[in-house]
């Protein structure tokens, strides 16, 4: 059954613990560490938009009217203008928002643990993963499958090349250009060109880029 591992997870936690953990949910949307596994609803959630994705990524291209629609049930949050090419993955769906004109190509990644957000008029090459989760650098804790997530925000206008990865926490200026195969782990200042990685400026304009 889809839920054997949860299971399993949260009987040898009630043996060791006896008790079970209510607000695993509340932690993520807190930033607070917390375990994925022990909270059923967020199980039940992760489930339910995988599935929506899986019948997005299987709809023909030619469908746009429904694509649009079915991208509308698993996005918390769109503008009236917004194109993503399949296939399209995310964890909950709920946490993401794109601007108006939101343009994303192949291959678009959003572990949305917490909030993802997307202002107006930007370009998401292929490729793209925007992961706001990360986990305890000590083996000692990440065993216990403990994590925590912080939100990402892309401000209006940002184009963001191939292959580009983005950590939690971070936040791209507004009219900022992010280059091909960059990994962008800090901020990002408004009218910039960053590429590299670790993702570096290497150009600042007083007008838009």
């Amino acid at each position: 059954m889809l839920d054997t591992l949860f299971c399993k997870q949260l009987i040898a936690h009630v043996i060791k613990n006896k008790k079970i953990t209510l607000n695993e949910k509340e932690k993520m949307l807190k930033g607070q560490m917390y375990n994925p596994s022990l909270d059923y609803k967020l199980f039940i959630e992760r489930q339910n938009c995988k599935n929506l994705c899986f019948k997005y990524n299987q709809l023909s291209p030619e469908n746009i009217k429904e694509r649009c629609q079915l991208i509308s049930k698993i996005i918390g949050k769109t503008g009236l203008t917004f194109f993503i090419e399949q296939p399209f993955m995310c964890d909950y769906g709920y946490n993401i928002e794109i601007g108006e004109n939101f343009a994303s190509n192949h291959n678009l990644l959003i572990l949305d643990c917490a909030k993802v957000t997307f202002g107006k008029n930007v370009m998401v090459g292929p490729n793209n993963g925007f992961f706001t989760t990360s986990h305890p650098l000590s083996a000692n804790i990440r065993i216990k499958n403990l994590q925590w997530a912080k939100p990402i925000t892309i401000e209006d206008n940002v184009w963001l090349g191939a292959n580009v990865v983005v950590l939690g926490g971070v936040t791209i200026g507004k009219n900022s250009v992010i280059g091909a195969g960059s990994v962008v782990r800090k901020n990002i200042p408004p009218n910039s060109l960053a590429v590299g990685n670790p993702c570096k400026i290497i150009k600042t304009t007083k007008n838009p880029v």
